[in-house]
């Protein structure tokens, strides 16, 4: 399951780079400044997350037990997709339908972080 999440981890990195890189060079003149912001607040926690799918996978080294890790690891992911997906969608259609299902995203972190701290806290 390690290798898993640091592959899931080092392609999501990958993926935010280009996408960074693409709102800093191809929507700059193309989104409002209020757009361009939402994109990068999607790219920016993309990364954190991404990052921090790569820490699960090397959690999962030092606590290969842990039944906890890897579902806080699959709600980064998910948290990846409702949060920065959405937040992709909303600043290049501006459909703004899709920033109801960016709380749900935020809530996926959330979730995440505490379940990484309690799954390290819970072991022995």
């Amino acid at each position: 399951m390690s290798k898993t999440f640091l592959i899931l981890g080092s392609l999501n990195t990958l993926l935010c780079i280009a996408l960074g890189a693409f709102g800093a060079h191809g929507l700059k003149r193309i989104l409002s400044a209020d757009m361009l912001s939402v994109y990068h607040t999607g790219v920016q926690y993309h990364f954190y997350h991404a990052f921090g799918i790569i820490v699960i996978g090397l959690l999962l080294l030092h606590f290969p037990k842990s039944r906890l890790m890897p579902i806080s690891g699959w709600l980064m992911m998910v948290g990846i997709v409702l949060f920065s997906f959405s937040l992709y969608v909303l600043s290049l259609t501006g459909m703004r339908g899709l920033a109801m299902i960016t709380p749900f995203g935020g809530v996926s972190f959330l979730t995440a972080w505490a379940l990484v701290a309690y799954a390290i806290w819970k072991e022995r």
